[in-house]
C-alpha cells in the first residue's frame, strides 16, 4: 500500500489571514504539519497542494512533493468543493490518499500511524475510508427546540444523551481512485477514528489558534483522551 498524505493549503482565508502560514510551535502551522507527517514511515509521499508560490516554496525546501493548483481550484466558487477533490488526487501519486490538514496542528504522528494501522483493517473489512471524529455529548437545539433530549421530568444527565459525531477533518483516508470517483475525501461507511477534543481542534479563527497554542504543550492526561477508539470495535 503506497500512501501519499496531501496537505491542502492556499492563499486566501477569510477568517484569519495568512492561517496557513501562521506562527506555531516555533515554526508556521504549514511547517510543523509536514515534521510531523515526516515521522509517520508508514507514508510513501508527502504532497502540499497550493496555488501559493510561497507555500510551495516552504513545501520544496522541506523536500516533499508540490502540487500546483489554478486558481480557479482555490478560490472556493469556480470550482466546487468535489471537483477541488477529485482534481488534486488525479494529480499525485500512490493509490491510497490520507488528507492532512495543516489547521489541524494537534493531530500527532501517533494519531497518523494509529489511524493507517485502523484503516488497514477497516478496508479489509467492509469500511470504504477512514474518518477522524470527536464524540459529543451536549444539549442540542435547532429552531423548533431540542433535538436529543427532552425538557421537564425527561431532562437526562448529559453523559446519558446519544452520542453524536463531528467529521474533524483531521484525519481522512480513503483508495485514491475511489476519491476521484467519489469527488469526496471519504465514502458512505468511513470506519470513525475517535479524537479526543484537544486532538480534534480545527484552527478557523484566531480564538481557534490561541487555543491549539495554549494546548500545544499541554500535559496529555489532561487532555481526557476518549477511552474507546471508534465505535465498532475489532
Amino acid at each position: 500500500m503506497q500512501i501519499t498524505a496531501v496537505i491542502p493549503v492556499r492563499e486566501g482565508s477569510r477568517r484569519l489571514k495568512n492561517k496557513n502560514v501562521a506562527p506555531f510551535g516555533g515554526t508556521n502551522l504549514l511547517i510543523n504539519k509536514i515534521s510531523q507527517l515526516k515521522r509517520v514511515v508508514e507514508l510513501s509521499n508527502i504532497v502540499v497542494t497550493s496555488d501559493s508560490d510561497n507555500m510551495l516554496v516552504m513545501a520544496k525546501s522541506e523536500n516533499v512533493l508540490i502540487h500546483k493548483r489554478a486558481p480557479e481550484y482555490c478560490d472556493e466558487k469556480t470550482k466546487t468543493f468535489g471537483e477541488v477533490v477529485a482534481h488534486v488526487c488525479e494529480n499525485i501519486p500512490g493509490d491510497t490518499v490520507l488528507w492532512a490538514t495543516c489547521t489541524s496542528p494537534l493531530v500527532f504522528p501517533k494519531h497518523y500511524k494509529d489511524a493507517i494501522d485502523k484503516y488497514k483493517y477497516a478496508i479489509n473489512n467492509g469500511y470504504d475510508s477512514l474518518a477522524s471524529f470527536e464524540m459529543i455529548k451536549r444539549y442540542l437545539w435547532n429552531e423548533e427546540g431540542p433535538v436529543n433530549y427532552e425538557l421537564g421530568i425527561k431532562h437526562v444527565p448529559s453523559q446519558q444523551l446519544p452520542s453524536l459525531y463531528i467529521v474533524t477533518d483531521g484525519i481522512l483516508i480513503a483508495p485514491r481512485l475511489k476519491m476521484i470517483e467519489w469527488k469526496y475525501f471519504h465514502g458512505n461507511h468511513p470506519y470513525r477514528f475517535l479524537l479526543d477534543k484537544r486532538s480534534s481542534i480545527d484552527i478557523d479563527d484566531g480564538l481557534d489558534l490561541a487555543c491549539a497554542r495554549a494546548w500545544l504543550d499541554m500535559d496529555e492526561s489532561v487532555s481526557q483522551i476518549t477511552p474507546y477508539q471508534v465505535t465498532d470495535e475489532y
